[in-house]
């Protein structure tokens, strides 16, 4: 594995740096975010800019990452770990696979199970949409789209407008959110609308 040039890419939606791991409801976010998504890796003992300071103590690292994975994440995440010396330092590498049990919960400072999905390189918290995109799209169940004029009407106004957010389609079609939302679960499910997520906001666009 060549650390320094997964370095250089710096962090994204699967890589992530820690220059230590001391707090199991933190790091239980970024494990659960990279489960919900496509899988990741967390180097640690490297900083933030990229910089390497190695880890003092691989098995103390090893033991934080396992008990959060264990103890503060439902399901359970179980990481696979690899040491790699690099400049008479020692960087693990800890790798989450994409999990085909989704969604997964992290516990957090509130004593509450929060779901959590990688966005760029932030661990952002998903909103309802996205928890049962997540869930049903484990389901053996599939999606019935039956396309009503609420469903007609969303893609006649997507195919004149770039994009939509839940509560803009609620408004347009006066609908309460929670039937906003199980449309937009179901169109999304079905690939006929694509949702995209941010730091500031979640939208759909045509897909």
């Amino acid at each position: 594995m060549n650390i320094k040039k997964l370095i250089l890419e710096g962090e994204s939606a699967t890589l992530d740096f820690k220059k230590t791991i001391n707090n199991c409801e933190k790091i239980a976010k970024t494990l659960v975010a990279f489960a919900n998504n496509k899988g990741g890796r967390l180097l640690i003992g490297v900083r933030d800019d990229g910089s390497i300071n190695g880890v003092k103590s691989e098995d103390e690292e090893r033991y934080m990452l396992t008990r959060a994975g264990l103890s503060y994440c439902r399901p359970t995440i179980d990481p696979i770990f690899e040491e790699v010396y690099i400049d008479d330092k020692i960087v693990l590498v800890a790798e989450i696979k994409e999990s085909d049990t989704k969604p997964h919960y992290a516990l957090g400072d509130d004593h509450r199970w929060w779901v959590y999905i990688r966005v760029k390189d932030k661990s952002l918290l998903a909103s309802k949409i996205v928890v049962d995109v997540l869930k049903r799209s484990n389901s053996d169940e599939g999606v019935l789209i039956e396309y009503s004029a609420k469903e007609k009407e969303l893609l006649e106004y997507l195919e004149n407008n770039q994009r939509i957010t839940s509560g803009e389609y609620g408004r347009l079609m006066k609908l309460s959110r929670r039937r906003a939302q199980r449309i937009l679960v179901n169109l999304v499910l079905s690939g006929v609308v694509k949702l995209h997520t941010t730091e500031k906001e979640e939208y759909y666009t045509a897909s």
